[in-house]
Formats: C-alpha cells, structure tokens, sequence
C-alpha cells in the first residue's frame, strides 16, 4: 500500500511539472503546500494538557482563559513568583512542578507535569 502511494505521489509531482513548465512550476507546487515553520510550541499542548489553561491567561493560547490564578503575560518581566519567590528561570520551573514545595498553602495545584516538561513551558512563558 506504501508504495502504491508513493508511486501516485510521484505522478502527480511529475504531471506538476510536465503542466506548471518545469522548475518553476513545481516552486509553485511546493509553496500551495501547508508550512510547518508556523506550527504552535510543544508548549501550547502542555499548557492545554496540565490543565493551565483552565486557571491562567496565557498568550498564545487561544483556550487560556482562566481567571483563578493571575495572567501570565510577561511573567519573565516579574520580580517575583506567587508573591514570595524571586523570579529565575529554575525557580519558574521549580514551581510549575511542585508549588506547593515552594509555597505550601497555594491554591495552585500539583499537575503531574515532569520536569523537562515545566522547562518546555517555563521557556514558553519566559519568551511571552
């Protein structure tokens, strides 16, 4: 079956450009064809995943409305996390993994999320 597909994919490329007048036509070809340089961050699905979405807005995210805990726009630009803990990029991830080893009354919850996980969306989240 594999190859009966790619057997048809190679037609269609070589009536392409039998049609669109050699190189050029096939240029064309190729840039009707969907980009995948404009794909979301493996962030977004993470964010959606852990359930941040639910609690934070968060740009980038379309389905990121929350409204109990705070914005997280520009959260790289804050001195502080949660109020009390000074804003590094290891502490940010720190939280996002364990608050409440942090901040033990927080209402944020543990997620489950792993560690190189909580460094894909800290990163995310640093760069908005």
């Amino acid at each position: 079956m594999l190859e009966r597909r790619t057997l048809w994919l190679l037609a269609g490329l070589a009536a392409g450009i039998v049609a669109g007048g050699a190189m050029g036509g096939l240029a064309a070809s190729f840039s009707s064809l969907p980009s995948f340089k404009n794909r979301p961050s493996p962030a977004v699905e993470l964010i959606r995943r852990y359930g941040c979405a639910g609690c934070h807005q968060i740009p980038g995210v379309p389905a990121a409305r929350g409204r109990v805990g705070p914005p997280l726009e520009g959260v790289g630009d804050r001195r502080y996390l949660a109020g009390t803990i000074q804003n590094s990029p290891e502490n940010l991830v720190d939280w996002i993994v364990d608050p409440r080893s942090m901040v033990p009354h927080t209402a944020m919850p543990m997620t489950g999320i792993s560690e190189p996980e909580a460094r894909t969306v800290a990163q995310y989240l640093l760069a908005h």
